[in-house]
């Protein structure tokens, strides 16, 4: 990466920082309909700076505690996890991106996306989502993180978890009675928060 592209990307990171601290200050909360705080994990992946990305997810964890966020950014955020030797949290940081889009790691590795038969919940979920993407297994910097997450989606624990998460959104697919599909819904909270 050249001196420029790496001023550019660090640019943008203080850029969306100060347009933060800005809607904090003018508004005593952080007003972020645009999505703005989503975007700095991509920037310190691609400049490498894990160190930088762990304390800006620190920063948004304290921030936005509440913030589900996006399969994408999931995904990034069990890279830097990753990246900075955390494997634990970015365990479970992969089972909550997988939670998120059940297609994204087969995106990432290539896969033919076939769609599973379950209950979709919303367009966060669907494989055109998927398709969107923009990290791949053969990219040279990600290789380590590949290989790593290749082998914990095989992982007996991992991999229970996500066939009981299939199947608990198998049952939410055809499930019309409402206290049922609450104690489903709940079931898969528990899988969440217990990981």
């Amino acid at each position: 990466m050249t001196p420029k592209k790496i001023e550019a990307l660090k640019t943008k990171i203080s850029k969306i920082k100060r347009t933060l601290a800005a809607d904090k200050r003018k508004y005593g909360c952080y007003d972020d309909s645009r999505g703005i705080r989503y975007l700095p994990v991509k920037y310190f992946i691609e400049l490498e700076d894990y160190k930088g990305g762990l304390a800006y997810l620190r920063w948004f964890s304290k921030n936005f505690p509440d913030d589900i966020g996006f399969p994408d950014f999931l995904f990034e955020w069990t890279i830097v996890l990753f990246k900075s030797g955390r494997i634990k949290e970015a365990t479970k940081k992969a089972f909550e991106t997988f939670y998120a889009n059940t297609y994204l790691f087969d995106q990432f590795f290539g896969k033919p996306l076939i769609q599973i038969d379950k209950w979709e919940g919303s367009n966060l979920q669907t494989i055109s989502f998927a398709q969107t993407l923009q990290y791949s297994y053969i990219e040279p910097s990600l290789k380590d993180f590949a290989d790593w997450l290749e082998q914990t989606i095989l992982e007996d624990e991992f991999h229970m978890r996500c066939d009981l998460y299939i199947d608990i959104q198998r049952q939410l697919r055809t499930e019309r009675d409402q206290e049922r599909r609450s104690d489903l819904v709940a079931q898969i909270r528990d899988l969440v928060d217990s990981y």
